[in-house]
C-alpha cells in the first residue's frame, strides 16, 4: 500500500491507469473549520492495480493534480465512487470539471434490492463478506503524518469498492438495468449542483410566514454573509448564525443601538465595521422596489378528495418497489407523488423511462380504476378490475 507525495510519482501512477476499463475513487477531506472543503487525500485503484493514496498535504512538494483530472476526463475509463456527491463537489471545486463516465455504487445498490441510500459498510459486509473498519471515519485527515491505521482504512475503501462494483454491475447487466443507473448518475454531473451563487443563498433559509419585504432583506443579508464566508474561507455560521440572520430579517434594525439588541450581535460588533456591513445590507434590502422583491411560491394544500388517492399511490409505490427490488425513494418522493395526483403531466419522470415501466403504468391503471388494492391473508396486493 502506497502513498504518493511527489509529482513524478503521481504522473507515473496515473500513466499506468490510462488503459484501465475502470478505476475506483474516494477522497478524504475536512470542512468543519472552512467554507470550502479541504482536500487531504485521494485514494485510487484499478483492476489488478495497487491501491494508492495521493497525499495532497504531505508537504514534500506542492502536488500538481492535473494528471488525476486528466484521468477523470478520460471517457474510456469508468470512474467508480460510493455516494459520490461530496467527492464530486470537492473535485469540481478544485478542477472545474466532473469525472465522467461515472458509476455510483450507492445508486446501483438502490436498484439491486439494497434499499434506500445503503451505506458502504453494509455493501462490504454483504458482497465482500468482510467487516469494514470504520474506526478512522472521523479522524483529522489534515494532520500529518498519517498513521498506518489511517492509510489502511483509506485505501481499503477503494480496494473493497472493486468487488462491489463488479458484483453490482453483474446484477445490473442480468436485470438489464445498467441504463437506469447511468441515467441517475448522470444527474450528478450537472455543474449547477456544485455552484453556490451568493445571490441565491437566502433560499436555504426558512422564514415563518414570509412577506416580500422580509425576503428582500434576507436575500441581501444572506448574500453578504455568503460572500464574507467565501472570502475568509470560514463556515457561514462563523460570520453570523442562521438564527441571528433570521432575527435580523424580522427585526430590521436601522441603527447601531438597534443592531446591538439583536441576539448574536454584541455592542462592539454593532459599532464596528462588521455592524456597518450588516446595516448596509439591511438598507439595500429595505430599498428594493416592491416589484423586485423575491416571491416564494406557495403551493395550495392538496384537496381533501385527493388525499386518499395519494395514500393509495404511496402503498402502490411500496408494492412495486418491493416486487422490483428498487428503493421506493429512487422511483418517486412524496412531492413527485403529490404532483402526479394533482396532474400526471406535472410528474414526467413517472410517465417516461424506467420509472414508467415499473410504476407509472400501474399508477395510471389505478387512477383509471383498472387496478385496485386488496387485503388477503394480511398482505396488500394488486387486483385487476375488468
Amino acid at each position: 500500500m502506497t502513498l504518493i507525495t511527489t509529482n513524478a510519482a503521481l504522473k507515473a501512477f496515473c500513466d499506468t491507469l490510462t488503459d484501465c476499463p475502470y478505476i475506483t475513487v474516494d477522497t478524504e477531506f475536512m470542512r468543519e473549520r472552512t467554507y470550502y472543503a479541504k482536500l487531504c487525500l485521494i485514494q485510487i485503484s484499478g483492476p489488478d492495480r495497487e491501491a494508492v493514496g495521493v497525499d495532497v498535504l504531505a508537504g514534500e512538494e506542492e502536488l500538481d493534480l492535473s494528471p488525476i483530472w486528466e484521468l477523470f476526463a478520460n471517457q474510456n475509463i469508468m470512474k467508480v465512487f460510493h455516494a459520490a456527491r461530496q467527492d464530486l463537489e470537492i473535485i469540481y471545486q478544485l478542477s472545474g470539471t466532473l469525472p465522467a463516465p461515472l458509476f455510483d455504487t450507492q445508486i446501483a445498490a438502490m436498484v439491486c434490492g439494497y434499499g434506500d441510500q445503503v451505506g458502504y459498510e453494509a455493501l462490504v459486509n454483504d458482497i465482500c463478506k468482510a467487516k469494514a473498519d470504520k474506526s478512522s471515519q472521523f479522524t483529522d485527515w489534515s494532520h500529518r503524518p498519517l498513521s498506518q491505521k489511517q492509510v489502511t482504512y483509506a485505501l481499503n475503501d477503494v480496494i473493497f469498492l472493486k468487488d462491489i462494483y463488479h458484483s453490482l454491475k453483474n446484477r445490473l447487466d442480468k436485470k438489464g438495468r445498467g441504463d437506469w443507473v447511468l441515467e441517475e448518475t448522470n444527474n450528478l454531473l450537472d455543474p449547477a449542483l456544485y455552484q453556490f451563487p451568493p445571490r441565491e443563498a437566502w433560499q436555504r433559509l426558512k422564514l415563518r410566514s414570509p412577506k416580500a419585504r422580509d425576503l428582500a432583506v434576507l436575500r441581501e443579508l444572506a448574500q453578504w454573509r455568503e460572500e464574507e464566508a467565501q472570502k475568509k474561507d470560514v463556515p457561514r455560521g462563523r460570520i453570523l448564525k442562521d438564527e441571528t440572520l433570521l432575527d435580523l430579517t424580522y427585526q430590521k434594525p436601522r441603527t447601531e443601538s438597534e443592531l446591538a439588541r439583536i441576539r448574536g450581535v454584541s455592542p462592539d460588533m454593532a459599532k464596528g465595521k462588521f455592524g456597518k456591513l450588516i446595516l448596509d445590507a439591511m438598507e439595500r434590502g429595505i430599498a428594493v422596489p416592491d416589484s423586485e422583491c423575491p416571491v416564494v411560491a406557495v403551493k395550495d394544500p392538496l384537496p381533501q378528495r385527493l388525499t386518499p388517492v395519494l395514500e393509495m399511490l404511496k402503498m402502490l409505490l411500496r408494492i412495486q418497489a418491493s416486487e422490483n427490488d428498487v428503493a421506493p425513494r429512487l422511483i418517486a418522493d412524496s412531492e413527485t407523488l403529490e404532483n402526479y395526483v394533482r396532474d400526471p403531466k406535472s410528474a414526467p419522470t413517472l410517465t417516461n423511462g424506467w420509472r414508467a415501466e415499473i410504476f407509472g403504468t400501474e399508477a395510471e391503471a389505478m387512477m383509471k380504476g383498472q387496478t385496485a388494492l386488496s387485503l388477503s391473508n394480511g398482505k396488500i396486493q394488486k387486483i385487476k378490475i375488468s
